[in-house]
C-alpha cells in the first residue's frame, strides 16, 4: 500500500510498504479516509525526529520511518477476536493515543494522555493516517454517527484539543474568552467556546491573513492584531467595566502570546496555554499574582472524550468543517500540503489529505 513516511527533516517519502496483517485479539483494521496534517507533523517535518522515536518506542515498539497522521477517520474492514464495539463497514473517527498497560501510575487512574509511556498512532505506532490502511487496538476506533462525514471523522481529534482546552479554563455560558493564534487550533478553540456558551469572542495574531479568516468562519469575533494593537486594551475596552475577559487560550505557543493572555485576562481569570513551547517562556509574574489569575496547562485530551467530542460536531454544534481550507491526495502532501503549512502568508488553515484520490 501507499504511505508517507517520516525518514528525517525535509525528508517526507511517499512509498509502496506493507498492508498490516489480519487483526489480532481486540484489534481492528480499517481503511484510511481522510487525515489531517496536524501541527505536531510540521515541527516532525520542520526539524524532527521530535516525537518519532530513533530507538523502539518502550511501548509500542514503533521506530522510524514512521507513517505520519493522527488526525484521520476511516471504514473498518477487520476485526480480531473478541472485538464488539464495531463491526465490518462501520465508518470510525480514529482516538490515536495508545494507552498504557497496568501498573503505571496515571493509567491505573485512567490519565492515560498523562502517562510518560504514552505512544502515538502516526508518530510512535507502527500504522498512521497517511496510508491506505492501519491497523489499531479496538479502543482507538469510535463508531460515527451516519449524518457525520468522513471529512468530519478527521476533526474529532483536533476539535477534543480545544474541548479540553475548554473544559481546562471552565468555559461557561456567557463568558467572554481571548484566543491567541488564529491557526486551526485557534479558529477550532473559538468556535468550540462559542459551543460552549461564550458570547464575546476575540482572537489575536500577526497575521492579518489568518484574522481575515477568522471573521469569515467565526462571525462577530473581534480581531486583534498585537504588531499593531494592545491585546489587552482591546479586550478591555470590549468587556464589562473594562476588566477583561474571563478565560483565555492560548494556542500558538510562544511566551508573547502568553503574555498577552495575562494582559487581557481579568482578575482572578484563567489562562489554559494549549500551545506547545518550544522552550522555556516567562510571564510579568507580579502581574499573575497581583490579579489572582491562574494558568493551567492542556495536554492532549482524556482518552474517553471521544464519543462526547464526536455529539458536538455530529449535532451541528462545532462545525468543525469550516476550517478546512484545502483537500489534497497523497501524493500532493508534501508540496501542497506541509510546504503550503508553513508558507508564511498563512493562506491556509487545515488541509486533509483524502486517501480516496
Amino acid at each position: 500500500m501507499r504511505a508517507l513516511r517520516f525518514h528525517a527533516a525535509k525528508d517526507l517519502r511517499v512509498e509502496d510498504i506493507a498492508r498490516p496483517g489480519q487483526p489480532g485479539p481486540g484489534q481492528v483494521l480499517i481503511r484510511n479516509r481522510f487525515v489531517g496534517i496536524c501541527g505536531t507533523d510540521l515541527h516532525e517535518y520542520a526539524s524532527g525526529p521530535i516525537f518519532v522515536p530513533t530507538e523502539p518506542h518502550p511501548y509500542s515498539g514503533a521506530v522510524y520511518p514512521q507513517v505520519l497522521g493522527h488526525e484521520f477517520g476511516g471504514e473498518v474492514v477487520a476485526v480480531g477476536e473478541g472485538v464488539t464495539k464495531v463491526v465490518v463497514g462501520d465508518r470510525v473517527a480514529v482516538q490515536p493515543l495508545i494507552m498504557p498497560r497496568g501498573g503505571e501510575y496515571f493509567a491505573d487512574r485512567g490519565w492515560h494522555n498523562l502517562s510518560g509511556s504514552l505512544a502515538l498512532v502516526g508518530l510512535s505506532w507502527h500504522s498512521g493516517g497517511m496510508s491506505e490502511m492501519a491497523l489499531l487496538n479496538d479502543y482507538n476506533v469510535e463508531k460515527i454517527p451516519a449524518e457525520m462525514s468522513d471529512e468530519e471523522a478527521a476533526l474529532v481529534e483536533p476539535t477534543a484539543v480545544v474541548v479540553y482546552a475548554c473544559d481546562r479554563g471552565r468555559v461557561t455560558a456567557g463568558d467572554s474568552v481571548l484566543v491567541t493564534g488564529a491557526g486551526p487550533i485557534g479558529i477550532l478553540a473559538l468556535l468550540t467556546a462559542r459551543a460552549f456558551g461564550a458570547t464575546r469572542l476575540f482572537v489575536s495574531d500577526v497575521n492579518e491573513t489568518r484574522l481575515a479568516l477568522a471573521r469569515e468562519v467565526v462571525p462577530g469575533v473581534i480581531t486583534i492584531n498585537p504588531a499593531r494593537e494592545n491585546v489587552g486594551d482591546v479586550v478591555g475596552a470590549a468587556t464589562l467595566d473594562g476588566i477583561g475577559c474571563d478565560v483565555a487560550l492560548e494556542c500558538v505557543g510562544n511566551e508573547r502570546a502568553l503574555q498577552s493572555c495575562l494582559d487581557a485576562v481579568r482578575k482572578q481569570g484563567v489562562i489554559v496555554q494549549t500551545g506547545l513551547m518550544a522552550g522555556k517562556g516567562s510571564v510579568d509574574f507580579f502581574q499573575l499574582t497581583f490579579k489572582d489569575v491562574e494558568i493551567r496547562g492542556s495536554w492532549c485530551y482524556p482518552t474517553h472524550s471521544w464519543p462526547r467530542t464526536i455529539e458536538l460536531i455530529a449535532s451541528g454544534a462545532i462545525p468543525a468543517s469550516r476550517v478546512v481550507t484545502k483537500r489534497i491526495a497523497l501524493d500532493q502532501a508534501v508540496a501542497e500540503g506541509f510546504e503550503a503549512l508553513l508558507d508564511p502568508a498563512g493562506t491556509q488553515l487545515k488541509i486533509l489529505i483524502d486517501l480516496s484520490r
